[in-house]
C-alpha cells in the first residue's frame, strides 16, 4: 500500500479524525501536522493571524522530512493548501506522496469548527484558508473525498482509492 499519505484541506475539514481512523484501519502511524509547527506559528494562528508563506516553509519542510523518515505507512494531516506547498513536501519526502483532499463546503466546515473545543485555530481564519486553497491538479493524482458523509464512509472511500492505486 502507498506508504506516504498527506490528508490535506482547510482547517476543520477533519484531518485529525480521518487520520486517526484511517491509520487504525491501515495499521499506519498518524502524525498531526499541527505538532510539527514551530511554536511561533501556533501563537500567531491563536491570535487569529493567518500564516504567511515564510511562516509555513519550515513547517512544510518538517512535514516532508517526517514522511521521509517513516517506516511502514505514515499519514500526516497537513493543510497543504497550495501547489508549491505540496511540491515542497514531495521534494522533502524523497518518495511518492499521495495527497488526499478532504473537501467540504465552507458552511459545513465552519459548523464543525464552531463545535470543537480546545483547538488553537479560530473560525475567523477559515476564509483565509479557503482563499489560499489551490485544488490539486490532475497531474498531482490526488484523491478528493467529500467530507459531508459519515467518518467511516470517508475512511472507507480513501482506503478503497488507495487499494485501487496499488493494484
Amino acid at each position: 500500500m502507498g506508504h506516504r499519505i498527506v490528508l490535506m484541506g482547510v482547517a476543520g475539514c477533519g484531518k485529525s479524525s480521518v487520520g486517526e481512523t484511517l491509520a487504525a484501519r491501515l495499521g499506519a502511524v498518524y502524525v498531526d501536522g499541527d505538532e510539527l509547527h514551530p511554536p511561533e506559528n501556533i501563537t500567531k494562528m491563536s491570535r487569529g493571524e493567518p500564516l504567511t508563506d515564510e511562516d509555513r516553509w519550515p513547517w512544510l519542510t518538517r512535514v516532508g522530512r517526517s514522511l521521509a523518515s517513516a517506516e511502514g505507512i505514515r499519514i500526516i494531516g497537513c493543510s497543504a493548501l497550495k501547489r508549491r506547498y505540496r511540491d515542497l513536501i514531495r521534494h522533502e519526502a524523497v518518495s511518492p506522496v499521495v495527497f488526499v483532499h478532504l473537501s467540504g463546503s465552507r458552511d459545513l466546515i465552519a459548523a464543525r469548527m464552531a463545535a470543537r473545543t480546545g483547538h488553537f485555530m479560530p473560525t475567523s481564519l477559515l476564509d483565509s484558508q479557503f482563499a489560499a486553497l489551490e485544488l490539486p491538479e490532475a497531474d498531482e493524482q490526488a484523491i478528493t473525498v467529500d467530507i459531508g458523509q459519515p467518518l467511516e464512509a470517508v475512511v472507507a472511500e480513501i482506503a478503497t482509492s488507495l487499494e485501487e492505486r496499488q493494484s
